[in-house]
């Protein structure tokens, strides 16, 4: 496999005292690793968790800089609504918002809105929460001179991976799975490839000077979120938990997956590179397991090669998610 792409080291030596943040999903994993960074350099991070215990724990983890102010339930709008109302009460300005929590592969549920899970969770929240706090990123360019940043997490699975053998896709006729056999591998690209759309077409509705918006594929990394992945493989209890954990390390080994820390270079990268040097509306992703042999090192930027998105797709998303959330 590829080496993973990592940061400029000067890019971890900008001085980010007065700037505030909100990552979502900083609980662990690549949202743990990037609050982590952004608090190292004197920035101030909202942890954006659903579990208040395991974002207290995380703040006393990341020490200085780390902030809890409420839960952020993504099964929930009116969760989605109670933490930007919460946050706003207490911050003025917000120079970065990172949408990096998310489900993998979950079997079907819907969301207290009645969304499917994994839409609705990594999508439809993710996309209201970025709606509500959008006038504040614009105001805090406004005031600073300089764009504030936005990243989505997407995926390898927005595209074309090796685990399908078809590339992910939007059916916007049955956005839910009402209609359809429900597949969770696929539910979980449309999701992802939602995400990478939602950022698309950010980048074209506000100016690159005002707001740089941006979606990363992280790798495949060592983290919670492949959770039902692993249960699908050895099933559960005692021996298959250990199953899914020896299987975890075989691949760490292997060199096909990577830790948090390489697992949040990319979104590090499109946080803190210079404006200049950041393609607003583009995909950045980590090495992976793409079934393109060109796309599998990676890049910064770099196409995301999947025939299914049209030019129209990401403003059709866009219109549709607005509808759905209430906006």
């Amino acid at each position: 496999m590829p080496t993973p792409l990592r940061c400029d080291p000067k890019l971890f030596e900008k001085d980010l005292s007065e700037q505030v943040y909100i990552v979502t999903g900083a609980n662990s994993g690549c949202g743990l690793e990037t609050s982590r960074q952004l608090c190292k350099q004197g920035a101030t991070v909202v942890l954006a968790c659903r579990n208040a215990e395991r974002g207290e724990e995380a703040v006393k983890d990341i020490g200085s800089g780390a902030v809890f102010v409420t839960t952020l339930d993504l099964s929930s709008l009116e969760s989605v609504r109670a933490f930007v109302k919460a946050f706003q009460e207490k911050y003025t300005r917000l120079d970065g918002l990172v949408n990096n929590a998310g489900v993998m592969a979950c079997p079907y549920a819907k969301t207290k809105d009645g969304f499917e899970w994994q839409f609705g969770c990594n999508h439809l929240a993710h996309f209201l929460l970025m709606h509500l706090l959008t006038p504040l990123l614009l105001e805090t360019a406004e005031k600073t001179s300089k764009p504030s940043r936005f990243v989505a997490l997407s995926s390898v699975a927005a595209g074309l991976s090796t685990l399908r053998d078809v590339p992910a896709n939007v059916d916007f006729d049955d956005l839910m799975w009402e209609t359809r056999e429900y597949d969770e591998g696929l539910a979980y690209g449309q999701s992802k490839l939602s995400n990478y759309l939602h950022a698309t077409e950010a980048g074209k509705k506000y100016p690159a000077d005002k707001l740089i918006s941006t979606s990363v594929h992280p790798g495949w990394v060592l983290s919670p979120l492949d959770v039902h992945v692993f249960k699908k493989m050895f099933g559960e209890g005692f021996f298959a938990n250990l199953a899914g954990n020896l299987a975890r390390k075989f691949f760490l080994l292997k060199g096909d997956m990577i830790t948090p820390v390489d697992g949040a270079q990319s979104t590090l990268h499109c946080l803190l590179e210079d404006a200049d040097k950041i393609e607003s509306g583009k995909f950045y992703s980590q090495f992976g397991i793409y079934k393109d042999p060109e796309s599998k090192p990676g890049g910064w930027p770099m196409e995301l090669k999947n025939p299914n998105v049209t030019e129209e797709m990401p403003g059709k998303l866009w219109e549709a998610s607005e509808k759905l959330v209430g906006v």
